[in-house]
């Protein structure tokens, strides 16, 4: 067969579509043409998931578009298994009755019904080899219903409780091991100091007792048990219930502090004329405090770091904290900051910017599959510069130049790859500050008046 092909020449040329040469020709012109098409798509796939600025949006759609698997941990679900994960850690049928009706006669009778405090617990593993028990999440899986009814409840007690709660506890997470260490009782007393109604304090008892869970681990399903003791991780309260279960854990002295993250404790004390009474006297009262409360002090993870610019530095007695003796260390990590003895930020610089190039390699492969610039800024912001700018309000003021120069090697390369101009580290650093520094407000009237000067008092 002969067809007549048209040529960028004046003349036409013919082919021959029988001949060997021919069809391969024409196979490898479709095959390009399906590449060609092949890489439009893609680059569009690429283009939906990375219209973002949120780095977990960008995470998920990385995870997407490589068609990246979670792998599976390596402890085989059984039966046995669920029996034993299901000590402290949701299934509650349909109603057809109103919400509001419930709830109120709920509130009425200071008990939360039975249906409502069925949980069903899913074990999500922390790291991919598990070991033993302590190294899954129990997740709470409750009622649709009852969440929106904590939800009602979490408002009102914020309401109330808010002014009176800790300065010094500054967050707390949504899931944590230590919600189940919760004593319902202790908790009701706590509850009363802090003003908070009786018939709420009563509820809110209820809602914690005589809990329905069981634990499922694929296929297999545990026999259910019934629990007073400890918050289900997953609830909407248990989170602020905590907080305020903690909230008389409060250093008495004013030269120690403790700050609170959650169930994460830091004691940091002044140290004086070498007397450190006040400071192991807090240590010893925190102890004593988790005792009382049913919570443990966990020694195995517990640190001291000494902060001491004196020539001769004497030898400090070792602490010790329930016959356990705390190890001293040059630098810890402390809410994702290392923190060094010497108070200079190499050791978390390095990591910081390790963390960083690694991250880099993902840049570089989305550039391979010819992403637009401002989809590769986009995953830089989301991804690699939330990385190096992560709590720079700390640390940046103080780095010295070569850490700041090794720093900005690292945008200087993301500006190599993407094709475009970034912000510089002290830019970003400049744009943080200034919204913190406008929230540094001043009272209008002078707490007193010396002559020409005054003395503000800040808000």
């Amino acid at each position: 067969m002969f067809c007549i092909k048209k040529c960028s020449s004046s003349q036409p040329e013919l082919v021959d579509y029988e001949s060997p040469v021919s069809a391969l020709c024409i196979s490898a012109n479709t095959l390009n043409k399906e590449i060609r098409v092949a890489k439009r798509s893609y680059a569009n796939k690429l283009e939906n998931q990375f219209s973002s600025n949120d780095p977990a949006s960008v995470w998920k759609g990385l995870k997407y578009i490589t068609n990246y698997k979670t792998p599976s941990p390596s402890t085989e679900a059984n039966q046995q298994l669920t029996e034993d994960l299901n000590e402290n850690p949701p299934l509650p049928p349909a109603l057809r009755i109103s919400e509001d009706d419930i709830f109120n006669r709920s509130l009425e009778l200071c008990e939360v019904p039975p249906c409502f405090k069925h949980s069903t617990i899913i074990p999500i593993p922390k790291k991919p080899k598990i070991t033993g028990l302590n190294d899954h999440r129990p997740v709470a899986l409750t009622s649709v219903v009852m969440k929106s009814f904590e939800r009602l409840v979490l408002a009102y007690l914020k309401n109330i409780t808010g002014p009176l709660l800790d300065p010094l506890q500054f967050a707390y997470r949504a899931n944590s091991s230590a919600f189940n260490t919760i004593i319902p009782t202790l908790l009701q007393t706590k509850l009363t100091q802090l003003s908070v109604p009786s018939s709420i304090c009563q509820w809110i008892t209820s809602f914690l007792t005589d809990r329905h869970q069981l634990v499922k681990l694929g296929k297999f399903k545990s026999n259910s048990r019934t629990t007073s003791t400890g918050a289900p991780q997953g609830c909407v309260l248990s989170p602020l219930l905590f907080s305020l279960y903690t909230n008389d854990c409060t250093s008495t002295d004013p030269s120690v502090k403790l700050l609170k993250f959650a169930d994460d404790t830091t004691v940091i004390g002044l140290i004086q004329d070498g007397d450190e009474s006040a400071y192991r006297q807090e240590i010893e009262q925190l102890a004593a405090w988790c005792s009382r409360n049913n919570l443990e002090l966990n020694t195995l993870k517990t640190v001291e770091m000494i902060v001491d610019f004196r020539r001769n530095t004497p030898a400090l007695p070792p602490l010790t904290i329930m016959n356990s003796t705390v190890p001293t260390v040059e630098s810890f990590r402390f809410l994702g900051t290392t923190i060094s003895q010497d108070l200079k930020w190499d050791t978390h610089i390095d990591a910081t910017i390790k963390k960083a190039q690694q991250r880099l390699y993902f840049l570089r492969q989305l550039r391979k599959f010819n992403l637009p610039q401002e989809l590769l800024t986009h995953f830089y912001s989301a991804v690699i510069e939330s990385v190096l700018c992560t709590s720079t309000t700390v640390w940046f003021g103080s780095a010295t130049k070569s850490d700041i120069r090794r720093l900005q090697r690292t945008v200087r390369t993301a500006e190599r790859i993407i094709g475009a101009p970034l912000p510089t580290l002290q830019e970003l650093y400049t744009s943080r500050n200034k919204p913190r520094a406008v929230k540094v407000r001043f009272l209008h009237k002078p707490l007193q008046q010396c002559g020409e000067k005054q003395v503000w008092e800040l808000k």
